[in-house]
């Protein structure tokens, strides 16, 4: 019985791989010899995962350019991941090398991990894909060879560059993404590909008692949970995290895309930003629901934008009375705020065919949450989790729970260059000169005219506290003084809303000091901010803020983590000066003294850099430093004054003997 299973298997699957071949085609040379046929022993040896990949044909697509590398081709393609082994494959995640400067315009059946939604680049280092709707591939043991929860296919089509028509545009590398597993080279037949991935021996596996996927817990995390199924529509309720000592959000915006055409008929605890019922009559969901009120949807959009409710809508009898809801969009660490680390919202979904069953509830992709000065944080996609558990609503000593659970979780990412949102410029007090912040550190404008490489120009001081527009004067002024050369065209400004000052006070045998001032160069305030600051050793010897209240954070590599005390805990934005009409604008300011002590601290030297930060915090956003360090006064007058007085001194001597 069990030949008889595995021979019909295989002609299954060589029946269906033989199909897909016929069907391929090239669109820029139909002499293109179609791949070998598979043997049956590739997948009759593999006890493990096994992952294919066909490439199924392209055609060239405009403009049409004479250039080979820059001409534009679609291209369609599938990928099959299949359990060919004895272990359930929780999460499925493949990994597949494209290498053409693909654009990978849909993928049916999955999601790009990492990304925003299709379409996304993968480049030239590829892509990790993870299953939508089909997430786990269960064994042959355990569905009696049922191929539909073996196995998961993907269709694949976007765009690729480059290559000439007779070539075979295949990817450089495939393999299985997921930990505990390794995978030998994939082997390539013309436009196939296959490879074997099995247990590593080496890896140990957590045991999982649980009968989904654990719980993972990153720097913010989503909890989506089913509250109440029917067979057209759903309750759901989701829960937002913030794990990370230095993690915030302002004013945030959620987005997901739905992928089975659901749509959102009422929210609680939130809102979103359209409510246009048009995309469901005129779409699918107005040609099944023909009779229905689309006048009272929320939402019918793909992609929804979600924001939180304003703190005057927390009792509302009808948008409302929801705990943890309602706070204007912010989202504090738990260093500051325990109770402002978590928001909540509710929301009934529509569903449609085939669908229509209780149980048939797909959770929303490509999850994205963006605030109004915060980090970056990339998502991955949803996992199925053990059902969250509730108090017992009325009181009573027991536990409900959730009929399904997915979770979502993000990290926070380091933000690249020329992508941050706040700088750090540097001074102390042995030199003349501020080095400002990197040209460009928030980014530049397109149709500019001023340089975008050249190094920032060193400054008085004093110079800080203007905006950057009425710097050139101070900056020309002191680069004469300095017998500096400038740049033909001057370095273009910063461009943060957000600057910090970090100076050096003071440096004596026992102790140091720094001062900080924030700088806030935009129309907005903010509230109840905090800032973080990572030094090198030196931050060991941390003291006290004097104006601020600081704390050290252990786990957080020895940061001192700084927030308002009451009365400075907002941060005004920028205000005209006293005299506008020739007085510059003058930004909202805040600032304190912090000490340092050197006891059981060896070999410090702050001037050197152990007194400048390593990494700067704004809000949770990493703002962008220096790359350079503030110059003692009498170091550059030196270095220069000495070289006439020494060649004085030769001349004077030559002329002696």
């Amino acid at each position: 019985m069990r030949r008889l299973f595995s021979y019909s298997y295989i002609a299954l699957f060589l029946f269906h791989y033989l199909i897909q071949i016929s069907n391929a085609q090239d669109y820029g040379d139909s002499d293109t010899p179609a791949p070998p046929a598979r043997p049956a022993k590739e997948i009759e040896s593999c006890n493990g995962i096994f992952i294919s990949y066909v490439f199924q044909g392209r055609e060239r697509i405009y403009p049409l350019v004479r250039n080979v590398s820059a001409q534009a081709w679609s291209f369609q393609a599938m990928a099959t991941i299949m359990n060919t082994g004895d272990q359930e494959l929780k999460s499925w995640q493949i990994f597949i090398g494209f290498q053409y400067h693909e654009l990978l315009v849909s993928a049916e059946g999955a999601v790009a991990v990492g990304g925003d939604g299709f379409p996304v680049r993968v480049g030239t280092n590829g892509t990790v894909l993870a299953g939508s709707g089909m997430t786990d591939l269960r064994t042959a043991i355990d569905t009696a060879n049922d191929m539909t929860q073996m196995q998961a296919q993907i269709n694949l089509k976007g765009t690729m560059f480059g290559g000439s028509p007779k070539s075979n545009p295949m990817p450089r590398s495939l393999r299985l993404a997921n930990v505990g597993y390794k995978c030998p080279a994939a082997t390539r037949q013309g436009t196939y590909m296959h490879v074997c991935c099995r247990k590593d021996p080496k890896f140990k596996e957590t045991k999982i008692v649980t009968k989904f996927y654990p719980r993972r817990y990153g720097d913010l995390s989503f909890t989506y949970d089913v509250l109440k199924s029917y067979d057209n529509r759903y309750t759901a309720q989701v829960t937002i995290d913030n794990n990370h000592p230095l993690g915030r959000l302002d004013q945030w915006n959620l987005t997901w895309e739905w992928m089975r055409n659901e749509f959102i008929y009422s929210m609680k605890g939130a809102y979103t930003h359209q409510m246009d019922p048009s995309e469901c009559i005129y779409g699918p969901q107005g040609r099944y629901y023909r009779d229905f009120d689309f006048s009272n949807v929320m939402n019918c959009q793909k992609k929804p934008v979600i924001s939180d409710l304003p703190p005057e809508k927390e009792n509302d009898d009808k948008v409302g009375r929801l705990p943890y809801c309602c706070k204007n969009g912010t989202l504090l660490p738990k260093t500051m705020n325990e109770t402002q680390a978590r928001a909540l919202f509710q929301l009934e979904v529509f569903k449609l065919p085939p669908d229509m069953n209780r149980t048939a509830v797909n959770p929303p992709q490509n999850w994205n949450i963006v605030g109004r000065l915060n980090p970056t944080y990339k998502c991955s996609p949803p996992i199925r989790v053990d059902p969250t558990e509730f108090p017992e609503p009325t009181g009573i000593p027991a536990t409900t729970s959730a009929i399904t659970s997915w979770q979502v979780t993000c990290n926070m990412t380091k933000p690249k260059r020329r992508e941050a949102k706040c700088c750090v410029s540097f001074s102390a007090f042995y030199s003349d000169m501020a080095v400002p912040c990197p040209t460009c550190a928030c980014g530049c404008e397109e149709n500019t005219k001023c340089n975008r490489t050249a190094a920032p120009l060193l400054l008085p001081p004093d110079a800080l506290l203007v905006p950057f527009v009425n710097r050139t004067a101070r900056a020309l002024a002191f680069a004469r003084i300095k017998k500096k050369s400038l740049p033909r065209q001057l370095p273009c400004p910063d461009n943060c809303g957000v600057s910090i000052n970090w100076h050096v006070e003071s440096d004596y045998s026992d102790g140091w000091t720094s001062r900080i001032t924030l700088f806030n160069w935009d129309d907005n305030a903010f509230a109840n901010w905090f800032s973080a600051v990572q030094l090198t050793n030196s931050s060991r010897g941390f003291q006290r803020a004097y104006s601020f209240n600081g704390t050290m954070i252990p786990e957080a590599n020895n940061t001192i983590f700084l927030q308002g005390l009451p009365g400075l805990n907002y941060l005004v934005g920028e205000v005209n000066g006293t005299h506008p009409d020739r007085d510059p604008r003058v930004p909202g300011k805040l600032q304190t003294v912090i000490s340092f002590t050197k006891k059981g601290l060896r070999n410090l030297h702050i001037a050197r850099g152990d007194g400048f930060p390593t990494k700067f915090f704004f809000n949770g956003e990493e703002c962008a430093l220096p790359t350079d360090l503030p110059v003692a006064a009498g170091a550059s007058r030196s270095s220069v004054g000495l070289l006439p007085a020494i060649l004085l001194a030769i001349l004077l001597l030559t002329f002696l003997n």
